[in-house]
């Protein structure tokens, strides 16, 4: 029995939680009930991404540069991580990508309990009694309690505050995931006291081979079905790195592959993926099913009649083929987020390409946010920024184009809005380029700003008001377009900024003429010929 009504702790056979206040049971023989059968019967059908959760640190696929020998995440994940480990840890990732999988490893770890709290849901309340409880355990059962916080980014800054005691003195060992930004989501001081890790998205070889172990493990498919290689080529390259993704793909995808074979008569109705003989459950996994009835054995999602009932097992692997791929799942995962961290990569990746007059860039990038949902309105504004900023006076025509295409997507809308803002984007791609403009307004305001403003040289003030021409106001102002070539000879700059030049332009584009145009100009401006 659990030594205390507290009891949380996860034994090295699996995940096995108690209710908090209620005892842990002993693992019970499956032999003992039909319950019992039924149960891991359950537990079989519990989605494929649960059962083929890594249990231990070297079931876990990619993330290489957080798991070398020594590392402090396997360091934090060993029997033997000691008080000079790392604490607490943020892993900062795109979904899907095993952080949650991170925290149940390092639970597993001896003389370790689980307590999992969401963001979504939990409160200060619900995080004080978990500290609450989390130093009763320590200090009357020598106990460490793992909290894994998931999307810590959604607490506030009050709510992450009750977790610094906690952390500071190491009553929990705190597992924080988040798909956000750390720097802009997380107190300073929490980003102090914890290792920050970032995770990275699975590559397309990782998720092969998951999908390949899936099929061969008793947890998964069992040697049941096998697929062929562009069908898993194909599932991997949609998953978008996402492990969770590829599984439920490829779960779907052997669902209507076991259909086909069972009404081609070369299988039966038991033999669905989700029923193959798999081994013994995780306690994890039955308790997903029925906390009361966990540890049954694979004996149980047997036939309870030996002499009436067909057997489970196929007589052949039921092939899953690039059709049956493309059938689950024909559009890949789209990471991006409106309001998160892939909104603002992408974004900067789109203005960048433009920049760097990558067309081809610029329009993935552009095909990424309107399948993301982007509004195609913010992508036009966008575009006409890039044409003053980044082009300018090279090609004074990007920014009636890319006008022109904000205010036919206004008009439009979407889907056809995005071949206006294909155009738009291809053509100040493919522009001439000139920052100049950007450069020189920037300068300017430096100087105003710094109060090199100077006064108005008195024959540009006003002259239009009474009592002006006493002032002198408009005196031996020359109107240009008296002057020869409509270019006056005379001073326009105050006297403490005279000579000051903020426009450089290049000799890209249009700007060659300008550079030309300008140096005719400076001359007679100058009191030149």
């Amino acid at each position: 029995m659990a030594d205390s009504l507290f009891d949380l702790e996860l034994p090295d056979d699996g995940d096995r939680v108690s209710l908090i206040g209620a005892p842990a049971e002993e693992p019970t023989s499956s032999r003992a009930s039909a319950p019992r059968a039924r149960s891991a019967r359950s537990a079989s059908r519990a989605p494929l991404a649960v059962r083929m959760r890594p249990r231990t640190i070297d079931e876990v696929l990619g993330q290489e540069h957080l798991l070398t020998p020594g590392a402090p995440l396997r360091v934090l994940a060993g029997e033997n991580a000691g008080p000079a480990g790392p604490s607490s840890v943020i892993l900062y990732g795109p979904p899907g990508t095993g952080k949650t999988t991170l925290a149940h490893v390092i639970a597993r770890a001896p003389g370790r309990k689980f307590v999992e709290l969401s963001a979504i849901t939990a409160g200060v309340k619900d995080v004080r009694a978990v500290m609450d409880q989390a130093l009763l355990d320590r200090d009357m059962y020598g106990t460490t309690t793992v909290l894994f916080l998931d999307e810590i980014h959604r607490f506030t800054k009050a709510q992450q505050d009750a977790l610094l005691p906690g952390v500071e003195n190491r009553w929990v060992i705190l597992v924080a995931a988040t798909t956000e930004n750390p720097s802009f989501s997380i107190i300073s001081p929490l980003l102090s006291r914890s290792l920050l890790l970032r995770v990275h998205s699975l590559e397309q070889s990782d998720i092969e081979h998951l999908i390949d172990r899936a099929l061969a493990d008793p947890r998964g498919f069992g040697g049941a079905a096998v697929i062929d290689a562009d069908a898993r080529a194909h599932l991997a390259a949609v998953s978008g790195g996402d492990a969770r993704r590829s599984l439920t793909s490829l779960e779907a995808a052997a669902a209507i592959a076991f259909s086909e074979a069972e009404a081609a008569g070369n299988t039966t109705a038991e033999t669905s993926p989700a029923e193959t003989d798999v081994a013994e459950p995780t306690s994890e996994e039955a308790d997903l099913a029925d906390p009361d009835t966990a540890n049954s054995s694979e004996d149980s999602v047997r036939s309870a009649d030996p002499a009436g009932e067909k057997s489970l097992e196929p007589a052949a692997p039921v092939r899953i083929t690039l059709a049956h791929a493309t059938e689950a799942v024909d559009r890949a995962a789209i990471r991006y987020d409106r309001s998160g961290d892939q909104h603002y990569d992408v974004v900067s990746a789109f203005i960048k390409s433009m920049r760097g007059s990558d067309a081809d860039a610029a329009v993935h990038y552009l095909a990424r946010m309107l399948e993301g949902g982007e509004d195609p309105r913010f992508v036009a504004r966008r575009i006409m920024i890039l044409a003053s900023e980044d082009i300018g006076l090279a090609d004074p025509q990007a920014l009636q184009v890319a006008t022109a295409a904000a205010q036919s997507v206004a008009l439009v809308g979407m889907p056809e809005a995005r071949i206006i803002l294909s155009q738009a984007v291809i053509y100040c791609a493919l522009a001439p380029k000139s920052n100049a403009a950007y450069n020189a307004i920037n300068r300017a305001i430096a100087d105003v700003r710094a109060g090199a403003s100077g006064q108005v040289p008195v024959h540009l003030r006003d002259a239009h008001y009474a009592g002006a021409k006493q002032c002198g106001h408009g005196d031996g102002y020359i109107y240009a377009h008296d002057a020869p070539g409509h270019v006056a000879a005379q001073q326009y700059l105050p006297n403490t900024l005279r000579g000051t030049v903020y426009y450089e332009p290049t000799q890209h584009g249009f700007e060659r003429t300008l550079t030309e145009r300008r140096e005719r100009i400076r001359r007679i401006l100058d009191g030149g010929n």
